[in-house]
C-alpha cells in the first residue's frame, strides 16, 4: 500500500526566490492543489483528506504558498507571489500543464494562473474565494473573526474563526483547533497572515469594491480560458453566495455548484460530494 502520509510525500524544491515545500503522490495528468489563508493553513491542512483519491488518477501535487508551511516568505503581493510560485514549481517538475485546484486564497492564485498563463492550465476547479459581493456586507463574519485573531492571536478567536468556517461545528476538534493554533503562531506564518488580514486592509479591500477600482479586482476573470468549475458553500460566511454571480458569467467557460449545509471549506466538510464532482469535471465527465 502507497504510504500517503505528511513525511513520505514531503518534498522541496528549491528556486531562484527561495525553497517550495510540496506533497507529491500519484502518477498520471499533473494535478496542482493551492490552499486558502489564514491562521496556520498549509497546503496540507487544506488537502490531505483529498489526497488518497486524487492520487488514484493524477500526479498530485499540493503546494505550500511562500510563507506557509514549510515555504520560504517572499516579499510582495501575497496573490502574485503564490502565482509565480506556482509556475516556478511546475518549471522546477518539468510539468507543462496541470489541472488546478485551489481553495479560497488558492482559488485566488488558481485564477490567477490560468488567467496569464494559460498555456498552463488544463482545467480549473475554484472553492470560494473568486468571487465579488454584490450583495453582501464587507466584510462578513469569517473575515472579522479572522483579523480578531490575527489582531489578538488567543485560543478563543482562533476557535470563533475556524468556526465560522464551516456549517457543521462539530468538525471543529480540538485535535484540529491546537493543531491550527500552533502553527498560527509560528513567526513566519503569523507575518503572512498580517501582510493580508489587518482592519486597513480590510478597508483597502473595501474601497476597491467600489468605482473605477472594481475594473483591476476582476478584469483577469474574462481572461481565463480553461473550462472551469466554480463550487462554492451555501452557507459560507468568509466568501458569500452571492461572490459566485460575477465569476460564472464573465468566466467564458465556467459552471457552478452550490453545496447546501456547507461553508467555505466544501472540500472537508463536502468530502465525498466534493470529490465526486471534481473528479468527473477533471476526468471529463462533467
Amino acid at each position: 500500500m502507497t504510504d500517503l502520509s505528511f513525511e513520505a510525500t514531503s518534498r522541496f524544491l528549491e528556486t531562484a526566490n527561495g525553497r517550495l515545500h510540496y506533497h507529491e503522490a500519484g502518477s498520471g495528468p499533473a494535478l496542482l492543489l493551492l490552499h486558502g489563508s489564514g491562521p496556520g493553513v498549509t497546503g496540507w491542512a487544506n488537502f490531505a483528506g483529498n489526497l488518497p483519491l486524487f492520487a488514484r488518477h493524477f500526479r498530485t501535487i499540493i503546494l505550500d504558498a511562500p510563507g506557509y508551511g514549510r515555504s520560504d516568505p517572499i516579499d510582495g503581493d501575497p496573490v502574485a507571489v503564490a502565482r509565480d510560485a506556482a509556475v516556478a514549481l511546475m518549471d522546477g517538475l518539468r510539468i507543462d500543464r496541470a489541472h488546478v485546484i485551489g481553495n479560497s486564497y488558492g482559488g485566488i492564485v488558481g485564477g490567477h494562473l490560468a488567467a496569464s498563463h494559460p498555456d498552463r492550465v488544463l482545467r480549473y476547479i475554484t472553492i470560494g474565494g473568486i468571487g465579488f459581493n454584490i450583495t453582501s456586507t464587507f466584510p462578513n463574519e469569517g473575515l472579522t473573526r479572522l483579523v480578531d485573531f490575527i489582531e489578538n492571536p488567543t485560543r478563543e478567536n482562533i476557535v470563533a474563526w475556524l468556526e465560522s468556517m464551516v456549517f457543521d461545528k462539530s468538525i471543529i476538534t480540538d485535535e484540529l483547533i491546537e493543531m491550527r493554533y500552533k502553527a498560527a503562531l509560528e513567526p513566519v506564518t503569523m507575518t503572512s497572515s498580517r501582510k493580508m488580514y489587518t482592519r486597513s486592509a480590510l478597508e483597502f479591500i473595501a474601497q476597491s469594491m467600489s468605482g473605477p477600482a472594481v475594473s483591476q479586482r476582476i478584469d483577469y476573470l474574462g481572461r481565463i480560458q480553461a473550462p472551469t468549475l466554480i463550487t462554492w458553500g451555501r452557507d459560507d460566511k468568509v466568501s458569500p453566495l452571492d461572490g459566485a454571480l460575477l465569476p460564472m458569467r464573465v468566466i467564458p467557460n465556467a459552471e457552478l455548484h452550490v453545496f447546501p449545509r456547507c461553508g467555505h471549506w466544501a472540500m472537508i466538510e463536502c468530502k465525498e460530494r466534493f470529490e465526486t464532482l471534481a473528479l468527473g469535471f477533471l476526468l471529463g465527465e462533467n
